[in-house]
């Protein structure tokens, strides 16, 4: 063979084979290693002839050619073994890649299957947890429902008359001896006394416990119950009914209580707003709302606001209820009060006057809120300095009491305004056996204790200082402390139930 040949055999230069498969490679390079072994073959045997011939030099320079040729062929040789091995390993990789390609892809179904399986997994989490949820609800609607019906169950009969009263907390009125002349409010157990309009028969015992948690102070139970009843109320009935406004106003009384003045304003704003669209705007529920807000505008000092809140309440009563209604006369204190705080002290004598007139024909003289009247009329002619005008009525006050406790005024009966008078015209000429020797029924006059009649022995007292009485107002001072001290002592003996 030629050398041509040989080197067509072991290096072909075809351009198909760029193209060629793996496997068409193999073949041709086996095809080329068989053609390689026959060429190193005819070598071996042309070197060993080239051996035995006896012409050295020229048998010499031939077996160096024939060398050449051999390791060429070695070579091509063992390039094509590492071909055939290449081709053996690129197989086992490819067979490897198949192998994983299917793992993956049984894989891919597994996580399918997986995620199907958590998506349905979730879902049944979700419903799962909704009807947690929903018995969580129902759970706390029973406990609650359970804790209203032992209040129910622990009414004495007493109380059950009181729970068909009107809604206190509905209708606040500041005239509260205790809380002096300012613009103030009772609290939830005084207010539970006092007028508005009916509260609905479902919210009654709810408003009673609700009243008897905030007396006591006790706002961490009085604000979720008053909370879940919204609630539950909300989604029984709508947010637009007049229920849901009456525990509006409830909660925001209670957070008026603890000096919430923005969330209370915010619900009875809200509250107004129900009241006005399901009721109408001339309702008793409407007047009550606008009061409450007008309180709550007032103890923030924002006088000027409440005063038309108020006036408005007013006109409502005055138009529902006739202008001689007890309650047109609790508004018109109300008002009295908002315009004390702005200086229009015409204003206040007038609405006082009103209201003193409603509570003397209505209720008679001896109803208490004709001396807390008097005593806030009092209060306004002292701060015009009309001083004769205010001691006439706190006198009347006091006599009233007097005769109302011990019987008509005469010698050895006397109202304890008369025993100061008599003291500071004889204070130079007194013995020193002390009042209770000299002045018999001194004693007794200061037996007459409530709380109007000690405002007003203080008040009195008070003037009669400014007018230089000062043993008078010594003396009625004096009582007024034994008076309290005898609320205080009876108070302590009711509490340790003696």
């Amino acid at each position: 063979l030629s050398e041509n040949a040989m080197s067509t055999m072991v290096y072909p230069r075809d351009e198909t084979l760029e193209r060629l498969s793996q496997d068409e490679i193999v073949l041709n390079t086996k095809a080329v290693m068989q053609g390689l072994e026959t060429l190193r073959g005819e070598h071996a045997q042309l070197l060993n002839s080239l051996l035995d011939c006896t012409q050295p030099p020229v048998a010499q320079e031939k077996s160096g050619l024939l060398r050449k040729s051999l390791e060429a062929i070695e070579l091509g040789l063992g390039e094509a073994q590492v071909i055939i091995a290449l081709s053996s390993h690129l197989s086992a990789v490819e067979s490897e890649k198949q192998k994983l390609r299917a793992q993956v892809r049984r894989l891919c179904q597994e996580n399918q299957w997986l995620r199907d399986e958590l998506a349905g997994t979730q879902h049944k989490l979700q419903r799962s947890e909704q009807s947690v949820a929903q018995l969580e609800e129902e759970k706390k609607h029973l406990e609650f429902m359970n804790q209203i019906k032992k209040f129910d169950d622990d009414v004495s009969p007493s109380e059950e008359k009181r729970d068909t009263s009107k809604d206190s907390l509905d209708d606040l009125f500041p005239n509260d001896d205790d809380q002096g002349p300012g613009m103030t409010s009772p609290s939830g157990e005084v207010a539970a006394q006092q007028g508005g309009y009916e509260i609905p028969a479902r919210l009654r015992t709810l408003h009673n416990l609700v009243i008897q948690y905030a007396s006591q102070g006790r706002y961490e139970v009085a604000v979720p119950l008053c909370k879940q009843a919204l609630e539950d109320l909300e989604k029984t009935s709508g947010h637009d009914h007049p229920d849901v406004a009456t525990m509006l106003n409830i909660l925001a009384l209670v957070y008026r209580d603890q000096n919430k003045y923005k969330e209370a304003a915010h619900l009875l704003n809200d509250a107004l707003a129900i009241r006005e669209k399901t009721l109408g705007k001339d309702h008793p529920a409407v007047a009550a709302t606008l009061n409450n807000l007008a309180v709550l505008y007032g103890k923030r000092g924002k006088y000027k606001e409440a005063e038309p809140l108020c006036k408005r309440a007013l006109e409502i009563r005055e138009k529902v209820l006739g202008k001689y209604h007890p309650d047109v006369a609790k508004q018109l204190n109300n008002l009295a009060l908002l315009c004390q705080n702005q200086g229009k002290y015409d204003e206040v004598e007038y609405y006082y006057r009103r209201a003193l007139e409603i509570y003397e024909s209505k209720l008679g003289a001896d109803d208490p809120n004709v001396a807390k009247t008097k005593n806030n009329l009092a209060t306004c002619y002292l701060k015009q300095g009309k001083f004769k005008d205010a001691e006439a009525l706190y006198k009347e006050i006091l006599t009233r009491a007097h005769e109302k406790e011990f019987g008509s005024v005469n010698n050895d009966n006397k109202p304890i305004w008369m025993h100061a008078e008599e003291r500071e015209e004889s204070k130079g000429k007194r013995k020193d056996s002390g009042p209770y020797v000299e002045y018999g029924s001194w004693y007794k006059a200061c037996k007459v204790d409530s709380p109007t009649v000690n405002t007003t022995l203080k008040s009195l007292g008070a003037l009669y200082r400014r007018q230089g009485k000062l043993e008078a107002a010594e003396t009625l001072e004096e009582c007024a402390s034994k008076s309290r001290k005898q609320v205080l002592h009876r108070r302590e003996r009711l509490s340790y139930g003696c």
